[in-house]
């Protein structure tokens, strides 16, 4: 859910500063700069000033790089304390500027917004509260600041706004089609998740956010499992997985979802363990190619016990209590349990290699890659044989496949035969030719479908039939 930060220092300095100016450019006369705020549908008109980028705080609840702030969980833990310290202005700067898949990169898109405000200057002005927090233009304001400029034009909204507020006009910004930048994928799930937690219903989300219902219940799916992934990944020294590590997996995890919900109406146990198999694959950042041969074949094919015998997993189901006696017993060995197993320990293996702890050390960072690469090598085995199978059963279906077709042009022949002969314009000589060679290909199948088969079907044993007595002739 959002939180409702404290006022940052000086804010009663900067609210009179705002006031000053905005008394300055209305005693000015003339055309006024103003610019329209729209919030859970409502509009105000607020004025446009020129404030100093040295008094303006950056937005620590922007959507912007809500989910890179746990890129660096201590940074983010200190912003979460005090966010306005310089230490943590001085983090989310560095978020504002860096790759939203991977924070240690920087944005190419940054560096483009950086050269268009320095050729042009700044065209859109951005929001501020009056109290100096940016709402809208935080990503402006950080390039501004790398280019020495020491002012920025900014709307200033109302006293009266709230947090809720302020969350309300940054999203109904955000999702104006002709908005130049978009959330990255896991900050619009946030988005969507803290305007459930505010009483909106599905319906009203969906319609803000420009799609289906069924898609929101989709992406809502998706961020839980995402944080049960987080928490799953957990070790003892409380390292995790962090949500900016799901960055790039959107494809990935929403066919998984459209399969999860296939699959839970028949058989949940099979849907279980195909969304363990295909998390697990996803976090060894297989592509979506790979990742979609973990399907129901897959299962059938008895490939998810490759994986477990492979070395993908050398943990256990883990135990369960039993309420009221304080006991704990080993838990069902079960398909569903050993694919949990398999991907917890994957997930922590992942944690601790991501991890940025100094106490973790090389040996322990060396052991978790170690899985890591043992899981990946089983998976590879697991997926290439899918593949194979995949091949075959295709070419199992496609002798079927090309008489079906054969069929469907023989119909269509039939009806331009009657066409032609009506028309009068049928090539007699070509035709009869045509079928000379249809003759030579029903001999050919009939020797071919003849092989092996003591007890025939319908269809071949008509096939055979017809083909003795042409040769009988």
């Amino acid at each position: 859910m959002m939180r409702e930060f404290p006022a940052p220092p000086r804010a009663a300095e900067f609210s009179e500063l705002v006031s000053k100016k905005v008394d300055e450019v209305k005693a000015a006369g003339g055309t006024r700069e103003t610019v329209t705020v729209d919030w859970n549908g409502q509009q105000a008109h607020v004025e446009v000033i020129d404030l100093p980028l040295s008094s303006l705080f950056y937005n620590p609840s922007t959507h912007r790089i809500r989910a890179q702030r746990s890129h660096d969980p201590e940074r983010d833990a200190a912003l979460e304390k005090d966010p306005w310290s310089a230490e943590s202005q001085d983090y989310l700067q560095f978020l504002l500027k860096a790759s939203p898949a991977d924070p240690n990169l920087r944005d190419k898109e940054f560096d483009t917004l950086k050269e268009s405000l320095q050729q042009f200057g700044q065209n859109d002005p951005g929001l501020v509260t009056r109290h100096g927090v940016l709402v809208n233009g935080n990503t402006r304001a950080a390039a501004l600041r790398e280019l020495g400029e020491q002012s920025m034009r900014v709307g200033v909204l109302p006293a009266s706004f709230t947090w809720a507020d302020i969350n309300a006009v940054e999203l109904s910004l955000q999702l104006r089609k002709d908005h130049r930048r978009d959330y990255s994928y896991i900050n619009r799930l946030i988005a969507m998740e803290e305007q459930a937690a505010l009483g909106r219903t599905p319906e009203q989300i969906a319609k803000d956010f420009r799609i289906q219902v069924r898609t929101y219940h989709q992406e809502r799916w998706i961020l839980s499992t995402i944080r049960e992934l987080i928490e799953r990944s957990r070790t003892g020294g409380g390292n995790g997985l962090r949500l900016v590590d799901w960055e790039g997996a959107q494809e990935r995890l929403k066919e998984l979802q459209r399969l999860y919900v296939k699959l839970e109406t028949v058989d949940r146990d099979q849907a279980e363990v195909l969304k363990e198999l295909r998390l697990a694959a996803i976090l060894l950042n297989f592509s979506k190619t790979d990742v979609r041969h973990i399907n129901e074949d897959f299962l059938k094919d008895g490939l998810e016990q490759r994986l477990i015998a492979g070395g993908a997993s050398t943990a256990q189901p883990q135990s369960v209590s039993i309420p009221g006696l304080g006991l704990e017993v080993p838990a069902a060995s079960s398909a569903v349990a050993e694919a949990r197993a398999m991907s917890d320990e994957i997930l922590r293996a992942a944690a601790v290699v991501s991890s940025e702890t100094p106490a973790i050390g090389d040996e322990g960072k060396a052991a978790a890659q170690d899985v890591l690469d043992s899981a990946k090598a089983a998976f590879d085995g697991a997926i290439e044989a899918a593949g194979r199978n995949t091949r075959l059963r295709k070419r199992k279906q496609l002798a079927p496949a090309r008489l079906a077709e054969a069929c469907a042009s023989i119909d269509q022949c039939v009806s331009d035969l009657v066409q032609a002969r009506t028309s009068r314009s049928l090539d007699e000589e070509a035709f009869d030719d045509a079928v000379v060679k249809l003759r030579g290909s029903l001999l050919k199948l009939a020797q071919q479908a003849g092989r092996g088969l003591p007890q025939p079907g319908d269809g071949v044993a008509w096939l055979l039939e017809a083909v003795s007595a042409e040769g009988s002739r």
